[in-house]
């Protein structure tokens, strides 16, 4: 399911980046730290139609992922933002194969083909969904439970988001911290829809470890193994009935299909910014959607930008588990768009204004704001 109708292109006038600090409502640990505060770049691209935004969503430390702030902020100023530049007029499609000669740094490229995109949409009067191919205009919220002191405290901290609404659990595991704490979440509630992310804390070596957590029914168990061990990946999943679910190790659609064809996972977590935009997430869902691959939208803790394309991403026709689109007020007091995303009856609204369908809170913007740049032609 290619893109229908291409966005129009635009003229480029600049680029402006800003690193923001944003405190979180409470910390979120997974088996690789702690964060108190999201660090996050967001991208304001300047055109002669209208300004357009995007999120680049990488971390303080390379700790997720080989990206982080300050190599995004320099890759994004010093080579990627030129390469834009010196190209003038560009269609956000053509922005992939622009950046492509640079390697690596897919979160950076997403971030940017977002902010042009959004510009793009919003001179043409057309929505993000819409263009990306959405058929549904709310989508069921999931969220995503870091580890907590011990599994009573975990019990409580799951029990305050069901009664908010949410139509699905994951919860962080790590060695030590997995198989008492899944344990005392499906004995607290039941027959909730639950599943685990290992954040790529186990081996090969845990599987027997891991083979414990097939008693408690789960939806799936998200990246368990190292990004780069899909053949690993394959051999554990042939040990596990849980279904395993990648999340690292899936970069592109080219990985997507290895790993497919390897017989690593029967669920594929897609985020766009992993993955380099989210055009690149549509194909990996294309290609999923043609193999009976089921797919859902993780979460890398987005403001509002990122959490309202992730919506849109969202509602495509594959994606039917549960995402991580969770309400804005799962993480932050106060967002930097003047709409958050909210939850109503377990769910999320697509937005279906022009572009991202969100409108930035320059006073929230400017108070989490801790380093700006801006390149011009």
């Amino acid at each position: 399911m290619p893109i229908a109708t291409p966005a129009a292109s635009v003229a480029l006038e600049g680029f402006e980046l800003r690193v923001l600090h944003l405190p979180l409502v409470s910390p979120f640990t997974t088996s690789f730290g702690t964060e108190t505060i999201r660090e996050v770049i967001v991208v304001r691209a300047l055109t002669a139609g209208g300004d357009g935004w995007g999120e680049i969503v990488t971390g303080a430390a390379p700790l997720y992922s080989s990206e982080y702030t300050q190599s995004a902020w320099d890759v994004a100023l010093r080579f990627l933002v030129p390469a834009l530049l010196d190209r003038g007029t560009i269609a956000p499609e053509a922005v992939a194969g622009a950046l492509a000669p640079f390697v690596g740094h897919r979160m950076v490229k997403a971030g940017l083909e977002l902010a042009v995109l959004d510009a793009a949409l919003r001179s043409e009067g057309r929505a993000l969904g819409e263009y990306l191919g959405a058929v549904r205009d709310r989508v069921p919220s999931g969220v995503s439970v870091g580890i907590q002191r011990d599994p009573s405290a975990l019990v409580d901290a799951v029990g305050g988001y069901l009664d908010e609404g949410y139509a699905r659990i994951k919860i962080k595991i790590k060695p030590g911290r997995d198989i008492a704490d899944t344990a005392a979440v499906r004995d607290a509630f039941g027959t909730i829809a639950l599943q685990v992310d290992a954040n790529s804390a186990y081996t090969l070596a845990d599987a027997d470890t891991l083979a414990e957590l097939d008693r408690f029914d789960l939806l799936l168990i998200e990246q368990p193994l190292q990004e780069d061990d899909l053949v690993d990946h394959a051999t554990l999943a042939r040990r596990l009935r849980t279904p395993v679910c990648l999340d690292e190790s899936i970069v592109s659609a080219k990985a997507a299909a290895d790993a497919l064809a390897l017989g690593s996972a029967s669920i594929i977590n897609i985020k766009a910014g992993r993955v380099g935009g989210y055009l690149e997430a549509v194909a990996i869902h294309d290609l999923c959607r043609d193999a009976g691959i089921p797919v859902w939208c993780g979460g890398m803790l987005e403001t509002g930008i990122g959490r309202a394309a992730n919506a849109a991403l969202s509602a495509l026709p594959g994606f039917t588990l549960p995402g991580d689109v969770s309400a804005s007020d799962r993480f932050y007091t106060r967002d930097i768009v003047t709409e958050p995303a909210v939850l109503e009856d377990g769910h999320v609204r697509v937005p279906t204004g022009h572009g991202l369908g969100v409108e930035i809170d320059p006073v929230a913007l400017d108070d989490v704001t801790v380093v700006r740049e801006t390149l011009t032609r």
